[in-house]
């Protein structure tokens, strides 16, 4: 229910802060299930966010356990469909944990669901793919043991940024891994099945992951950069001045906290994008409030289009890198 909820205007909210998508195979987007996507994990929980508002089937997505302690965030957690991974780092009492989780998964694909897995593991900002874990091999070759249809698609998410607002984002799905081009030895070791099918995945990633050297800012912009028509400058600078004065006190408080918060430890912009989600409605309805204040009437309701609108512009014609 909460999850339905959030969708529509977090899709909004995406589409103000994201400045251009590019997405390889939109047809992806309408899949049924039992599906599980295999992506890389460059930007922390907002690779999720992204993912939950564009497609049209609910994704069920795995994070990490840690986040799951408290009871009511637990609960908040699961009603958004997101089941918990432990790691040895998180406890190696939680790790049993992770077999009720992989059930889960698995109930989810016998119900023809989408399941998102992060198959490094971690989360670390860099245009680089990492040594996969064992996770995705493991819940894939469980759905197909149990006689389950499983597709899994490999995904490769490119981020322009990592810090600024108004991201150039690629997805880049690649083609289904199926049990059929799998091929595995009934007397296969697990390890080895393993290594055979992080293999696969591996090969598809390597070509769906932009791999750039922080430091080469050129390769990156041939990369990322998207070119702002003449027209589009004329028509949006005004608009683009407004929404940055109507809406930097929001942006501006927040952007520091989170600088100051969590800049060292990967979640900088997830964050930033989490805290507008949240503190973006009451903004506005206070503008709305102010503008009834100012005996404005019916128009203090501009607000809501006004200021989200200007903010796009703003995005539109922001400076990229």
């Amino acid at each position: 229910m909460l999850y339905k909820f959030l969708q529509i205007p977090a899709r909004i909210a995406f589409y103000i802060w994201c400045r251009h998508i590019i997405i390889n195979n939109k047809s992806i987007l309408k899949s049924n299930g039992p599906l599980l996507i295999a992506a890389n994990h460059p930007n922390s929980f907002l690779d999720a966010i992204i993912l939950c508002s564009i497609f049209k089937q609910p994704i069920y997505s795995l994070a990490r356990g840690d986040a799951f302690k408290t009871k009511w965030i637990n609960k908040i957690l699961r009603s958004l469909k997101m089941f918990p991974v432990y790691r040895v780092s998180e406890g190696v009492e939680n790790l049993e944990e992770n077999y009720k989780t992989f059930e889960d998964c698995i109930n989810v694909f016998k119900q023809h669901g989408i399941v998102l897995i992060f198959s490094e593991g971690k989360c670390i900002n860099e245009w680089n793919l990492r040594p996969l874990k064992k996770g995705t091999a493991r819940l894939a070759m469980s759905a197909w043991e149990q006689g389950i249809p499983l597709k899994v698609v490999p995904l490769g998410i490119n981020y322009n940024s990592f810090t600024s607002f108004g991201k150039n984002i690629q997805l880049n799905f690649g083609k289904i891994i199926s049990n059929e081009n799998v091929s595995f030895n009934l007397e296969e070791r697990f390890g080895n099945k393993v290594s055979i099918f992080n293999k696969k995945l591996a090969e598809q990633l390597i070509q769906l992951v932009v791999r750039i050297k922080p430091v080469d800012t050129v390769i990156l912009k041939q990369q990322f950069e998207v070119k702002v028509n003449g027209l589009k400058k004329i028509f949006f600078f005004i608009p683009a001045c407004i929404g940055y004065i109507l809406n930097a006190p929001l942006y501006i408080p927040i952007k520091k906290i989170a600088f100051a918060k969590f800049s060292k430890i990967d979640h900088y912009d997830s964050v930033i994008v989490g805290m507008l989600f949240l503190l973006y409605p009451i903004y506005l309805a206070i503008a709305c409030l102010i503008g009834y204040s100012f005996k404005l009437g019916n128009l203090s309701l501009l607000v809501f289009l006004i200021f989200p609108f200007t903010a796009w512009c703003f995005v539109q014609l922001k400076k990229q890198f």
